[in-house]
């Protein structure tokens, strides 16, 4: 890749895509978004003018086959993601694709031989990694403030959604573990450093057969982690970290605000200390990793095993759950 500018492309006018990410892109630098695609031209067109980008395409695959298009952002349902992805990357595209990477480790696999095949880059959008307040905990962690650690407690939950929203279709790939609880799986594995076993589990389902609430036991070498995420209700979000010597509480630790410092906390036989992060936009500094990596040429900065590690997990969870 020799261009300074990466120019992107937008799979879909999903919410997230043109509320939230589509505007941290056009922030980002070395980065362009000069096209997006809907399965209606009229809903391409008025996200194009709305957003001020250039070229609105009438379908996925007319933005696929747009030569001045570098890299995909696919915010799609999930049941889309491996499809569109592979399609992407067989055009010549790179492909920034929304979590959960795919429905499950099988799928998911095909993704990252395609682009292997295709020499492509690849890599699913865990935005909250990239914020600094997660830099700052572990390397709290890592200089000892609370010992060793021995537990990561975390919940991600929200309100009910529309009956006829994704989110609540089987065959979309709805239920909230795949939807939110993928966050909680990932958060563990990031902090312990290694992989679990799932040792239990708890899932509620709605009449529709798609987990509403789901619960995790996930036991690590190094300690445990609990999680629980829930579809329906108030929406609430948190991380907590037990130390053998002492704590870290994370408020936000999935969705911070782009327009104020985290803050952390940290509790210690010393005493309570709140501790701020630098203000960022966890999907701006997501973009610009991204961008980054195809202009040099280096791995994506949250490799395919990760993903594939995590689908592993979240299939175990759905496995043990009852």
């Amino acid at each position: 890749m020799t261009t300074d500018t990466i120019r992107w492309g937008v799979l879909g006018v999903a919410n997230i895509a043109t509320g939230t990410v589509i505007p941290a892109i056009q922030q980002a630098d070395g980065c362009e978004v000069v096209a997006i695609a809907s399965r209606s031209a009229e809903r391409a067109a008025a996200a194009a003018t709305r957003l001020g980008i250039a070229r609105a395409h009438g379908s996925y695959e007319a933005l696929l086959a747009d030569p001045e298009v570098d890299a995909v952002y696919v915010p799609l349902p999930n049941h889309l993601h491996a499809p569109w992805s592979i399609r992407a990357l067989e055009a010549g595209k790179h492909v920034l694709c929304e979590k959960p990477l795919a429905l499950g480790v099988d799928e998911a696999e095909t993704m990252v031989a395609a682009a292997a095949r295709t020499g492509g880059k690849l890599m699913e959008a865990f935005m909250y990694r990239f914020h600094p307040q997660w830099e700052l905990v572990r390397n709290l962690i890592a200089a000892g403030r609370i010992g060793p650690l021995r537990m990561v407690n975390s919940w991600f939950t929200y309100e009910p959604q529309p009956e006829d929203d994704y989110r609540n279709v089987p065959e979309a790939g709805g239920g909230v573990l795949l939807d939110i609880g993928c966050y909680c799986v990932s958060v563990a594995r990031f902090l312990f450093g290694t992989e679990p076993t799932v040792v239990g589990g708890a899932i509620r389902r709605d009449g529709h057969g798609v987990d509403i609430a789901t619960a995790g036991i996930l036991r690590f070498p190094e300690g445990e982690s609990v999680f629980f995420c829930g579809g329906d209700h108030a929406h609430d979000q948190g991380v907590h970290l037990t130390g053998a010597t002492g704590t870290i509480t994370v408020d936000l630790p999935f969705t911070p605000d782009p327009s104020r410092p985290a803050t952390i906390r940290v509790v210690t036989p010393d005493g309570e200390q709140t501790l701020e992060s630098a203000v960022a936009n966890s999907y701006t500094v997501e973009a610009e990793r991204f961008a980054e990596a195809i202009r040099h040429d280096l791995p994506v900065p949250t490799p395919l095993d990760d993903a594939l590690a995590n689908l592993r997990v979240i299939e175990d969870v759905a496995a043990v759950a009852r």
